[in-house]
């Protein structure tokens, strides 16, 4: 996989070949051509030799050399082939020239004319016009940025071919070019670059001189200036004029800039040429330019969550390994191998901190080289990768990548992530450092996917509208999500209680109650969501009739596995959640401060519940959340032992001075039909609460039994 990564790749030709042998022939020389370091994935490789072709420099051709190819002989062990060529010249100026090359001198490349990657619609290419790449060059052009209309795209048996506009007169020489051809010949030998230019410097437009093959020479026709970066093109020799042929130079790279415009052609004809037929030939998927939008195989696929699945299935063994690729289209979904994937041995690294900061900074530059998503982010910063996709990880990427992973190269290229684990070590649950990178990513607009086995689903990370925080959601519940009020259930893990029946109908009527009010958080169109901490007894309880009863069920799981010290009572997940995000327990705090719930339910509890109680106090009391209200089932008894003494106590030592009004945000009842009475008072802005509101002797508010 990593072996295309590099500048120096292009599946569908090689690297330039050198002369290694030569001889006289009838015609001109006889010469072996040797190419190295060929791409273990050159696609010329599983080809038939007749698909095939030599494709000469256009330095060379223009001077009026060509070429015939006689015979490829390759060697897949050291990634070669040497190629018997026969050059020979179209005229004086190229006899000059063959004169002067030598045993050294590169001279072309191979082609590979792979059928599968022609251009079949000229929807492909039309779409491309006005666009550019990241440094504002056009993608494909032909005279200007948005395209020209000497460029004609038809469909002809079952290909894309363009006509290209050919501009009046032709391409002469000055006498200059002899002194020249020696600078030239050295050149090759040191297979140096931009020599075409140079070669422009001795051209002289002979705008009055017909387009018409001299006899013993090469014909320079000159077109709009051409831009192509997302296919390869090839003249289309059967489609000239009878009696015109395009010389062995004849295949247009995908780095052509504004210097496409020269085409060499001999023959005999009296017919004027009046265009150039190209055809085109796609790049690899990753070096199309393509946009996601674009990518309507891909697209749908990531709609079907059975794909995902299948694709994360292809990543190799063992699992613990850490496992990424980049994808860009559907059918290289689909296909995905094992081999395709980057993978990593999962390495742990030992930090020295902040106290050794030269050592720390080269260890971290160790650590994120070493991640598998490591290359494929470079290579879109490098520019090898340019066309936008989805990143798919066996595991979250760790946030040490942050700085790639937002940088504006990447941000514009990676469209999606997607994740089987969250850790590697912690299985599902997140780091503090995880769940930062999560809203940072959100905010630069790069969604991201777990395809959780667990539930089944593919869940999207979404934030909380206006919260620093979010869950992992199913796709289909996202807008759900977004819009819903939030109640939420805290109490024991130990112990359901027997409140199923008045919560289902407390949720039940709050349902119906949409229909009759309309408040901020309750009118006929809001969806409810229902928020616990995912584990048994209460917890349980709340997610069972949330699920029952067609609201949203989440869930903020701590990871409670049993550990050597502690008193800690394991909470299994519960099986009726929806929408999830996790926590390791070092971060209990932290998710408690992110359940944001706009209507907490109290359930009878332990000291977990009294954290809540009271977190949901402080809250009100700074002012951190809106002073909404908050329902306690379960006897006044229970509650004012749980309660009262507290805030009694406070009240009297005088530390909760001017914030005993708190107390008129609580409100204990037993009965579903007591705590509507509540809410729909709240709902239609008749609840005295706040600092406004009365002072509640047991710290809470009694609700009578109708």
């Amino acid at each position: 996989m990593e072996s295309y990564l590099t500048p120096q790749h292009y599946d569908l030709v090689t690297p330039d070949g050198k002369i290694v042998e030569e001889k006289k022939s009838k015609k001109g020389k006889l010469v072996t051509v040797l190419i190295e370091n060929i791409s273990p994935v050159f696609v010329g490789y599983e080809l038939p030799s007749d698909h095939i072709f030599f494709n000469l420099k256009s330095t060379l051709a223009q001077l009026g050399l060509n070429s015939t190819q006689k015979e490829i002989e390759w060697d897949r062990l050291r990634n070669s082939a040497r190629i018997s060529l026969e050059l020979y010249p179209l005229g004086k100026l190229s006899a000059a020239m063959l004169e002067l090359l030598s045993l050294g001198a590169y001279i072309g490349k191979l082609f590979a004319d792979d059928e599968r990657r022609r251009v079949r619609d000229p929807e492909y290419l039309l779409r491309m016009f006005s666009r550019s790449d990241r440094k504002g060059r056009p993608l494909l052009s032909l005279g200007g940025y948005e395209g020209s209309h000497d460029l004609i795209l038809e469909k002809i048996e079952g290909r894309t071919i363009a006509f290209i506009s050919l501009r009046d007169g032709t391409i002469g020489y000055e006498p200059t070019i002899y002194g020249f051809l020696p600078t030239l010949a050295k050149a090759l030998v040191k297979n140096l670059s931009q020599t075409r230019q140079l070669l422009h410097l001795h051209h002289i437009w002979q705008p009055d001189v017909p387009r018409l093959p001299p006899k013993n020479d090469v014909l320079l026709v000159r077109t709009a200036p051409l831009h192509i970066r997302t296919v390869y093109a090839r003249v289309v020799d059967a489609l000239l004029p009878p009696g015109y042929h395009h010389t062995s130079a004849n295949v247009l790279q995908p780095d052509t800039l504004a210097s496409g415009d020269i085409y060499e052609l001999y023959g005999h004809s009296t017919q004027l040429l009046d265009d150039i037929p190209l055809e085109f030939y796609t790049l690899e998927p990753h070096r199309e330019h393509v946009f996601f939008s674009d990518r309507d195989q891909l697209l749908s696929a990531l709609e079907n969550p059975k794909s995902l699945f299948e694709a994360f299935a292809t990543a190799p063994a063992p699992a613990n390994h850490l496992a990424s690729v980049f994808v860009v289209k559907g059918t290289q979904m689909k296909e995905l191998k094992a081999n395709d994937w980057i993978t990593r041995d999962p390495y742990k690294y030992d930090f020295p901190g902040l106290s050794h900061p030269s050592r720390q900074a080269l260890l971290v530059e160790k650590y994120i080289e070493h991640q598998p998503q490591y290359p494929f982010l470079r290579a879109i910063e490098d520019g090898l990768i340019t066309s936008q996709g989805i990143l798919l990880s066996r595991h979250f990427p760790t946030p040490l990548l942050k700085r790639m992973l937002l940088s504006d190269l990447v941000t514009r290229c990676l469209k999606r992530i997607y994740f089987q684990f969250p850790s590697n070590s912690f299985g599902d649950y997140f780091s503090h450092e995880d769940r930062a990178m999560l809203i940072d990513l959100s905010k630069f607009g790069i969604p991201v996917y777990w395809v959780d086995a667990q539930s089944g689903h593919i869940l999207q990370y979404v934030l909380r509208p206006e919260k620093e925080s979010g869950l992992f959601v199913p796709l289909s519940l996202v807008e759900t999500f977004r819009k819903a009020t939030v109640f939420g259930v805290y109490g024991s893990n130990l112990l359901e209680g027997n409140f199923e029946k008045e919560l289902t109908a407390l949720l039940q009527g709050v349902l119906e109650l949409r229909s009759k009010v309309d408040h901020p958080l309750l009118t006929k169109e809001t969806p409810l969501a229902l928020l616990t901490g995912g584990g048994p007894g209460a917890m349980e309880v709340g997610n069972r009739v949330a699920r029952r009863l067609g609201i949203l069920s989440c869930a903020n799981i701590v990871d409670f596995r049993a550990k050597d010290k502690g008193v800690i009572h394991e909470q299994k997940q519960n099986p009726y959640i929806d929408a999830k995000m996790t926590y390791r327990l070092d971060r209990l705090v932290e998710r408690q401060s992110e359940f944001f719930l706009d209507i907490p339910i109290f359930l009878p509890g332990g000291i977990g519940m009294d954290f809540e109680y009271t977190l949901e106090e402080v809250r009100r009391k700074t002012g951190s959340c809106p002073i909404n209200p908050i329902l306690l089932f379960g006897e006044p008894d229970y509650w004012r032992r749980k309660v009262t003494s507290r805030f009694q106590l406070n009240r009297e030592t005088g530390t909760t001075k001017g914030s005993e009004w708190v107390s008129n945000c609580f409100y204990c009842i037993q009965t579903a039909e007591q705590g509507l009475s509540v809410l729909r008072k709240f709902f239609e802005n008749r609840l005295p609460l706040g600092k406004d509101g009365p002072v509640c002797d047991d710290g809470f508010c009694l609700v009578p039994i109708a």
